[in-house]
């Protein structure tokens, strides 16, 4: 979306760095520290000049030669990479109308540009007058609603009133579009950039912190100390919950507080490369391990290659029959099926394995350490030097 080349305002002796927006999330760790290393980026400041920048929206070159913070920029980027072509336009032609420079303004425009009305091409009234009434009602009309717009009439109605800027954009009619200061400076506002494990809302006395979690933990840091939420025992407002059903239920989510949320980052990072079979999977072991806060949680999901699971499997008898007839481990023959003992060789292996059964399926844990252990923090760490054994 947009491509940078960043320098220290005070001492360009420095040099400079180029960095591309929104900035990946595996990069940003690593692209905070570069600009660091420069003197620069800071959480809240404005400290980073703007050398170079390349985007398809030719009104951010405003922003060559200024002084803007990263996580402004950054959040800019976000969300101008979500727009369509239309919002594009809309948003070009409203900041050249408004002749907005100022990152916190183009952020906030973002957030209404969509109720102006940008003419590009005056052959389709009809069309032109059906997006105009999308346009007055918030983009929100009923089917029944739009069916009966009468496109050309609304087209040339508009046209006619003579509230039209000419822009190199279009023409931008900003049918009493206002700039609300959604943004102060310091705390976004909400906003779901990209499919997230869950959303998460802290507020405490004026000051908010909206997260989509997982998120680089760098970031994570730099966003909750923006919003000053300093106060460990705020609780967490869940605004989107996209976790395993089970592992959800062992988080007990409404009794969450901030102290809770790099642990919740944590586990999330974890859960969102997952499948649907891998989350089936963790429900089931979370099932049998009883995990009592994030941290146990977070360690089960990401040790799960511990664990066999059978979905679907109640008894011993469909876990013997599965293993005989569907695991691949045995060459099956269906002329002696009079013959397996399906139930005994089932228990067998529970016993063995020491599995259990759940609503989910079947469970077993092969782990080296006892499962207790497992779920701690740092478990391999605290095992070694509990019992001197190497892991490998």
């Amino acid at each position: 979306m947009l491509k940078t080349i960043l320098t220290s305002p005070t001492h360009p002796e420095y040099g400079s760095i180029t960095v591309s927006f929104p900035i990946p999330e595996e990069d940003y760790d690593h692209s905070i520290s570069l600009l660091e290393g420069l003197g620069i980026g800071d959480m809240l400041a404005r400290d980073c000049r703007v050398v170079e920048l390349e985007s398809p929206y030719p009104v951010l070159d405003r922003l060559k030669g200024t002084a803007v913070n990263v996580d402004e920029l950054d959040y800019l980027a976000k969300r101008l990479d979500s727009f369509c072509e239309g919002e594009g336009s809309q948003f070009l032609a409203m900041a050249h109308k408004l002749d907005l420079s100022d990152i916190k303004d183009l952020i906030n425009l973002t957030f209404c540009c969509q109720q102006a009305t940008v003419i590009t091409d005056f052959s389709d009234l009809e069309q032109i007058g059906r997006n105009h009434c999308m346009n007055i009602n918030f983009g929100v009309m009923s089917t029944e609603e739009h069916a009966k717009v009468d496109g050309r009439a609304e087209a040339l109605r508009l046209i006619r009133s003579g509230q039209g800027t000419v822009t190199p954009y279009g023409v931008v009619y900003d049918n009493g579009m206002e700039l609300q200061p959604l943004y102060d400076r310091r705390h976004f506002p909400s906003y779901l950039y990209k499919p997230s494990v869950i959303a998460i809302e802290a507020v405490s006395d004026g000051a908010a912190g909206y997260f989509c979690l997982p998120m680089p933990d760098r970031q994570l840091q730099r966003m909750t100390g923006r919003a000053r939420l300093e106060a460990q025992n705020i609780p967490l407002k869940v605004m989107l919950d996209e976790l395993p059903e089970k592992a959800a239920d062992a988080l007990g989510l409404e009794k969450l507080t901030l102290h809770d949320l790099p642990d919740l980052n944590r586990l999330c990072r974890a859960i969102d490369p997952m499948k649907d079979a891998e989350r089936e999977k963790l429900n089931a072991v979370v099932l049998i391990a009883e995990p009592e806060d994030a941290i146990a949680v977070c360690q089960l999901a990401e040790n799960l290659d511990q664990f066999d699971f059978i979905p679907d499997v109640q008894t011993p008898e469909e876990y013997g029959r599965h293993m005989i007839r569907e695991s691949g481990r045995f060459e099956y023959d269906a002329n002696l099926e009079e013959f397996y003992d399906y139930r005994l060789y089932g228990e067998q292996r529970v016993r063995q394995e020491g599995g259990s059964f759940n609503e989910c399926g079947y469970v077993s844990y092969h782990g080296v350490m006892p499962l207790e252990e497992l779920m701690r923090e740092d478990p391999v760490e605290q095992y070694q030097r509990e019992t001197g054994m190497q892991m490998l």
